[in-house]
């Protein structure tokens, strides 16, 4: 936990690689996932880098891979899963046989697909050509009564055929959606001499290239005139209309039909040996095609990282710098060792942590729990270098404020089977890989709903609620001192505390609220004072964290200029209210005999502040006191008043503060600060980061030394105007707690009495019948509405109240997050992309 208190230490290091161990040493940093590079070739073109020709390797490797895992995508084949067993990145040997591989490979696909295609272009044309021959039966009669010709014969025959005033025929296959486009042209160009014969194809044709089907319909279309003949012709190729030779003998038909389809079978055969080889060959690359995928990714995202390294002047070092957690800078050295002897080389690389003074990424270390929580603050913004992290506190604050809100035992418990399933087949249910981005956000949150619904059903217990119904588990406190007469003839009975009541109730909620007409009224006044302390709290938490921050950065002037003016004003005001809400139930009692000291006496805590805010008076009813004790009138105006100082507190201490410290601190600054520290005096040591060291300078002036001092006064001022209007609207907002509470309790008897209780009430078969369909409807209604939406309601009114209400109390949120160089990392990022 010590990790998630507060972002890891930083260390910007510059390593020194020899050329040949560069990539090797990278693919063990990449291994480890700890090290963030910057580039030092910031000015250096893309294209004009050192390694740009291996990343265009890469490049090259990624597309025939694509290329072929689409072609095994279309054969159906499943690739296998390999997330248990992944490859390291290859090895300079491993990556040529691997090029060599894929060449080969993509070359014997690239062959197949084409003459896959090429004779399946044949087989469509053989295919249309028997469909051609065997629909034209009926169009010409056994005894060729006209003597047609056909289109194909010779030239001479032709014009003799057609001198002596014989048709000619053209036949053919066309594209069902433009046979009427094409009859209608024909019509056109001939004025009506021609005459066309069609019949649809029953089945559908396969296209070659792409495998979807082709609707079409063969066509004979009778003429006279060469023409009239060649007009035909041009009209067929503007409509992609295929022309097939076709005898007008019925015995040479016959005969061409018996020749087409021996050419079919054997074709078919040929193409079942290619689909068979096709198939064979795939199985054979579906098997390597993930690792390779892996290790081409691996090896692409090296030669990036080495693309960011700067040569040094003898062309003999590579040069890089990068940050580091210094609790990883012993792994980062082995490394680097790893990477230098699994190349044989006699110079070893070596890692330097340098003195800067740029601010360093943040850097949370997690885990599968604390994972969650810390995207929640990320998602506001990332910490500040070494901030105080909220993630810490967000892991019980959370669940808690949201169970607040969400209260009910039952639906309590449906988060925690629903999360505890999701937390015990974990494993499982992270290899789910097509889930969708709302399944995500779920199965990434898992830990969040199992604490939510746990939170959930102690708040459940609490108001003693469970589906809009309470439980009797101690039995009622309360009990009726009136006989059976005046209880069946009475609508409704009062129950004095002070003669009907025994005790307290040992845990939450007494049972016998929930048959009281003013249970609302009950449980709103105690729910609100509820939000209003819970609040409370919670933003004095956050103020006193701030402590930690200034004293962390060495800011010991801002603990007296900005946070005890801070908590004074917030304890004073509303702590004192929330004081009041206790000191009223601790006060005020049934069964005293004193007035003044029944609950008919106790003065609202409200009406209360705001007179103490307007110092104004409101008379009390007779017989009781304005006010709990004698000398609240002087505390309240004192604590008014000392409030009221803590503006002008806030507003001018700090802005002052820093004019005084400037005049002060002129001109001493040291020989260190003037030369950006290059000289060290004696005994000193460089810090692993330089950030660190500005920390004291900033102690008071929070990095302002180069602004004006007019923007301070001005910036100090939003400041102190948004604290204290903040303080109130913040306090204010945590009544929210209430509000959802209320409502939800609400909605959930509102299902209760108008769904199921309607099927309660039926009886006979019709009744079990009716009670079966009615308690799924409630159940659907309980799980859409109360438990998916209103939770969602919740989650979203519990994540406002901590980045606003709690966050902003302390937490700058101006850093950068951590980005380490991590094969881990790229991978499953390609993966949800």
């Amino acid at each position: 936990m010590g990790d998630m208190f507060r972002s890891e230490e930083m260390a910007l290091c510059q390593m020194f690689i020899q050329p040949e161990a560069a990539y090797t040493s990278v693919s063990e940093l990449g291994e480890t996932g700890c090290v963030q590079f910057r580039d030092l070739n910031v000015n250096v073109n893309a294209f004009q880098r050192k390694f740009v020709t291996e990343v265009r390797r890469c490049d090259e490797l990624e597309r025939k891979i694509r290329y072929i895992e689409t072609e095994i995508k279309k054969d159906g084949i499943v690739l296998p899963d390999i997330q248990d067993d992944i490859p390291r990145a290859p090895n300079p040997r491993e990556i040529i046989d691997l090029e060599a591989h894929l060449e080969k490979t993509e070359s014997e696909m690239i062959e197949l697909a084409q003459n896959e295609v090429n004779m399946k272009s044949n087989y469509l044309e053989l295919t249309e050509l028997r469909k051609v021959l065997e629909n034209t039966q009926g169009f010409f009669s056994d005894q060729e009564v006209l003597n047609l010709d056909s289109s194909n014969r010779a030239g001479g025959d032709e014009a003799t055929a057609q001198h002596r005033g014989r048709l000619g025929f053209v036949a053919g296959v066309i594209n069902r959606e433009r046979v009427f486009a094409f009859e209608r042209m024909l019509w056109r160009i001939s004025r009506g001499n021609v005459f066309l014969k069609r019949s649809d194809l029953d089945e559908p044709l396969n296209d070659p290239a792409t495998g979807h089907p082709i609707y079409k319909t063969v066509f004979v279309a009778f003429f006279q005139g060469e023409q009239l003949k060649n007009r035909i012709k041009k009209v067929c190729t503007g409509f992609h209309a295929s022309l097939y030779p076709c005898p007008s003998s019925h015995n040479e038909r016959e005969e061409m039909v018996r020749n087409v389809r021996t050419r079919l079978e054997d074709l078919k055969l040929v193409l079942s040996q290619t689909e068979d080889h096709r198939s064979r060959v795939l199985a054979t690359v579906s098997k390597n095609l993930p690792s390779w995928s892996i290790m081409v990714k691996k090896m692409k995202a090296i030669y990036h990282t080495l693309n960011l390294f700067n040569m040094d002047v003898t062309k003999k070092c590579l040069i890089g710098e990068c940050w580091v957690p210094t609790k990883d800078l012993p792994v980062v050295q082995k490394a680097l060792s790893d990477g230098s002897a699994a190349v044989g080389s006699t110079i070893p690389s070596f890692l330097n942590v340098i003195d800067t003074n740029e601010q360093p990424p943040t850097f949370n270390r997690t885990n599968k729990f604390t994972r969650g929580f810390q995207n929640l603050i990320d998602a506001y913004g990332v910490a500040s270098y070494r901030e105080c992290n909220p993630a810490l506190y967000t892991c019980i604050t959370f669940p808690f404020l949201f169970a607040v809100m969400f209260g009910d035992l039952g639906h309590g418990l449906i988060l925690v089977l629903f999360g505890a399933w999701m937390v015990l087949c974990e494993r499982k249910l992270a290899r789910i890989r097509n889930g969708g981005e709302i399944w995500n956000i779920f199965f990434g949150g898992r830990y969040i709903i199992l604490l939510m619904g746990l939170f959930a059903m102690y708040t459940g217990l609490v108001y003693n609620d469970v589906f809009s119904k309470s439980m009797n588990l101690f039995g009622s406190r309360w009990f009726n001192n009136y006989n059976t007469t005046t209880v069946l003839t009475n609508p409704s009975l009062q129950l004095p505390p002070n003669s009907s009541a025994i005790g307290v109730y040992p845990f939450g909620m007494d049972p016998v609220w929930q048959l009281a007409d003013n249970k609302i009224i009950f449980l709103n006044s105690f729910k609100m004072k509820l939000s209003i302390i819970f609040g409370v709290l919670h933003m004095v938490f956050g103020v006193c964290m701030s402590v930690v921050n200034f004293t962390h950065f060495k800011r010991y002037a801002s603990i007296f200029l900005e946070f005890v003016p801070q908590i004074l004003f917030l304890l004073l005001l509303f702590g004192y209210m929330v004081f009041m809400m206790f000191f009223k139930w601790f006060s005020y009692n049934a069964r005293t005999s004193f007035q003044p000291e029944t609950p008919g006496c106790a003065p609202s805590v409200l009406i209360m502040f705001i007179n103490m805010m307007l110092f104004k008076n409101t008379p009390p009813p007779k017989g009781c006191n304005e006010f709990m004790f004698e000398s609240q009138p002087q505390l309240q105006k004192t604590f008014v008043l000392i409030a009221l100082c803590c503006i002008p507190w806030m507003l001018l201490g700090k802005p002052l503060y820093i004019k005084f410290t400037r005049k002060n601190n002129a001109h001493a600054k040291h020989n260190g600060q003037l030369t950006g520290n290059i000289e060290l005096a004696e005994g000193e040591t460089p810090l692993p980061t330089g950030f660190s060291g500005n920390e004291e300078n900033a102690g008071g002036a929070h990095g302002h030394e180069d602004e004006p001092m007019s923007e301070i006064y001005i910036h100090q001022a939003i400041h102190t105007i948004e604290y204290v209007l903040s303080t109130i609207s913040h306090t204010a907002s945590y009544l929210r707690l209430w509000a959802l509470s209320l409502a939800h309790a609400q909605l959930s008897e509102v299902l209760w009495q108008m769904v199921l209780s309607l099927g309660l009430k039926m009886s006979g078969v019709g009744g079990a019948i009716g009670l079966f369909i009615i308690f799924g409807a409630w159940c659907l209604f309980t799980l859409a509405i109360l438990v998916l939406m209103e939770g969602l309601s919740a989650f979203l009114h519990t994540l406002r109240l901590h980045w606003v209400e709690f966050m902003s109390k302390f937490y700058e949120g101006m850093g950068y997050a951590f980005q380490p160089f991590s094969f881990k990392a790229i991978l499953d990022g390609e993966e949800e992309e």
